[in-house]
């Protein structure tokens, strides 16, 4: 029977002239496109009747079996929908960027001795923030750079509130030690109130302030304190000429650069804050075949600031053709928002940078895919797979049986796919029974691939040997899916990297390649990532239930008792190691609980 044609006449008929949000799917419900409109009549009514649609956009169009629509209040309240919609259902024809991680930020905390630390996550109006900077480096490097300018704290507050003298940071000259008293209140929230306007790029203010005091303490023969300001003035200049170089203004800007060259596409967010080039970070956006650059930056744009600060100025490589946008952007970050395209002078400069910065990238990334694709046909060559393009790898952590958590890591179209990785608690079974846990993970993994869902892998690495892999060879037979590829990589008699042998089921003697093998580098590669997966997801498991049952099993600690103790000394670790008379300090805890607490824990 022929595939049922869609009646866009009759449909469009029904459409309003409404702002609201389309998603165009296919015969088998898959979602193609997602898109948002000022007029939802006029947007849809386009793709059936303009005859100069691209080529990709034609074959998008010649799929839908059925468009879904939801109507909004407002062309902004669409744009909304419309990106969670794209990150949650990644339709193959809308522009993807992949940005899953939260933005750092420099944060002083709201405390009476404020911390100077680096953080990620939802802002909190209790503390002062700065940022968000565009990778975790640039944050830390300020940091470190503020430290020997002005010696803020950066310790915990169940550790500071728990000093008795000062700590090795204080000795090295990275700390003044407000949690001893060797730095008075005013002086320490002077150098808080410095170190936030060198942040913000008043370089000038700050040293202002320094030399006026630095002037006032020589004149009332404070000579020490004198000498102090003068050696922060000094640092405070060899902090300027590495990097908080101001521009003259005091501007927060993004600099969205995108650049082509040969089918491939970079995307280049330089960001500026307080007049401060605070650094870069390319994107590789998927599903760009067909697509131009100006509709690329313009997806950026809409997808990126939806859950992000939003700076007044963006200055862009292209010019922006929906007009609509800037006034979204405003209306969602609730200050004036201009996107500009002309621009002179510093601006320019900046503009000219992040492009060659994208550049760059590209170059980069050309680098890694063709290092990646010797890797991958070396592999297919090894493994006589011509078609090889998917692997997925799997390893077991625990301690002596404790916590054991499995991980699957993914590798596909030349690149490691975090976005996919997944990590399976394995219970039930002996402690320490590697095999086991194995089987069980497999059966987790691909019970759902047995009925069609999911995507398929080409080969499977197993992180083992022999009884592993025999394993992975029942689940895989009792699913139906023997034809898939497995290989076991067992670590070898001397157990160094280099030395792997390679395991094939109804294969006796183990393959065995050179160290400088490009079919090796890529197995070792997947395999020490999904180790390092593992790892990481073992030890907050098991981190958790050892700080959970160690308080838990303490009659009268309930959950606001236990968190209350955790705070106030830092951790599992610290409360251990506290006296009766330090825990019946903590909020909620008498003297008759503070023994009771100590007794179990010693």
């Amino acid at each position: 029977m022929p595939d049922e044609v869609f009646d866009s006449k009759s449909f469009l008929a029904s459409l309003p002239l409404q702002p609201g949000v389309y998603r165009m799917l296919d015969k088998d419900g898959q979602v193609l496109y997602v898109g948002k409109a000022n007029q939802l009549k006029k947007r849809v009514s386009s793709y059936f009747q303009k005859s100069n649609l691209s080529p990709r956009i034609q074959l998008m169009v010649s799929h839908i079996a059925r468009i879904e629509t939801t109507v909004t209040r407002s062309e902004a309240e669409a744009l909304l929908l419309e990106n969670n919609l794209i990150k949650t259902l990644k339709p193959r024809y809308n522009i993807l960027f992949r940005d899953d991680k939260s933005y750092p930020y420099i944060v002083f905390t709201g405390s009476p001795s404020p911390r100077l630390t680096y953080y990620r996550g939802v802002t909190d109006k209790r503390h002062q923030y700065f940022g968000p900077y565009p990778n975790a480096q640039a944050a830390k490097e300020s940091i470190n750079l503020l430290q020997k300018v002005f010696k803020l704290r950066t310790c915990e507050e169940g550790v500071f509130n728990n000093r008795t003298r000062p700590c090795l940071l204080h000795q090295i000259h990275r700390c003044s030690a407000p949690c001893v008293g060797l730095i008075s209140a005013e002086d320490y929230a002077t150098d808080v109130r410095n170190a936030g306007l060198l942040l913000n790029g008043k370089f000038d203010e700050v040293e202002k302030r320094l030399r006026a005091a630095m002037e006032q303490a020589s004149a009332a023969m404070e000579y020490e304190h004198a000498a102090a300001l003068r050696d922060q003035l000094q640092a405070l200049h060899t902090v300027q000429q590495k990097q908080f170089v101001e521009s003259g203004r005091d501007t927060d800007a993004d600099i969205v650069a995108v650049v082509e060259a040969e089918g491939a596409l970079c995307l280049n967010l330089a960001v500026v804050r307080g007049g401060r080039h605070l650094g870069d970070k390319p994107f590789y956006p998927s599903n760009v075949q067909g697509q131009d650059a100006g509709e690329v930056l313009e997806a950026f744009l809409a997808q990126h600031y939806l859950e992000r600060s939003v700076p007044p100025l963006i200055i862009t490589s292209l010019e922006v053709q929906d007009e609509a946008l800037e006034a979204l952007l405003s209306e969602l970050a609730g200050h004036k928002v201009q996107i500009r395209h002309s621009v002179t002078g510093e601006r320019r400069q900046w503009l000219e940078m992040a492009q060659a910065n994208a550049l760059l990238g590209l170059k980069q990334q050309a680098g890694m895919q063709a290092g990646q694709a010797l890797r991958l046909d070396a592999l297919r060559n090894e493994l006589s797979l011509p078609d090889l393009k998917r692997i997925e790898c799997f390893d077991i952590s625990h301690t002596m049986g404790e916590a054991t958590v499995a991980s699957c890591v993914v590798y596909d179209d030349l690149a490691i796919r975090p976005q996919e990785y997944r990590r399976y608690n394995i219970s039930g079974i002996t402690p320490g029974d590697d095999y086991a846990a194995i089987k069980q993970a497999l059966q987790k993994r691909y019970q759902k691939l047995q009925l069609g869902e999911g995507k398929r892998p080409d080969l499977i690495l197993i992180d083992g040997g022999a009884g592993q892999l025999a394993m992975a060879v029942e689940v895989m037979t009792e699913f139906g899916l023997s034809d898939i590829a497995l290989l076991g990589v067992a670590k070898g008699v001397e157990r160094k990297a280099g030395l792997e042998q390679l395991l094939r089921p109804g294969v006796e003697k183990p393959l065995q390649l050179p160290p400088s093998h490009p079919a090796l580098h890529l197995i070792q590669q997947v395999r020490d990532e999904a180790h390092r997966f593992a790892i990481s997801g073992h030890r907050a498991k098991r981190g958790k239930a050892r700080t959970t049952s160690s308080l838990e099993e303490i009659e009268g600690v309930g959950e606001k008792r236990r968190r209350n103790l955790l705070t106030h000394f830092g951790g599992l670790k610290g409360v251990q190691q506290a006296s009766v008379e330090e825990l019946a300090r903590v909020e909620g805890v008498s003297p008759v609980l503070a023994e009771k607490i100590y007794n179990h824990l010693h």
